[in-house]
């Protein structure tokens, strides 16, 4: 968060799958902070959330584009 001062992520969609929720999601900002490049990130990517039947997430598995976050930063991998 410190590293992106006006960090947004937008919630894109919700795909309820029995106890599977599929979050999708664009992060939209700025690395503008200690140390950073000054470059604006927008990326998508999804997280893949097991639900307790209380409701509250068990597991969280996420995934993006890594090489197009650091690209976007211009960050050599």
């Amino acid at each position: 968060m410190t590293a992106f001062p006006d960090l947004r992520v937008i919630l894109d969609q919700l795909v309820i799958k029995d106890d599977r929720v599929e979050y999708h999601w664009t992060l939209v900002g700025t690395n503008s902070g200690p140390g950073g490049t000054g470059k604006p990130v927008r990326i998508s990517g999804m997280e893949n959330w097991k639900v307790w039947s209380d409701g509250l997430i068990a597991v969280s598995e996420g995934q993006f584009d890594a090489a197009d976050y650091q690209r976007q930063l211009g960050i050599s991998s």
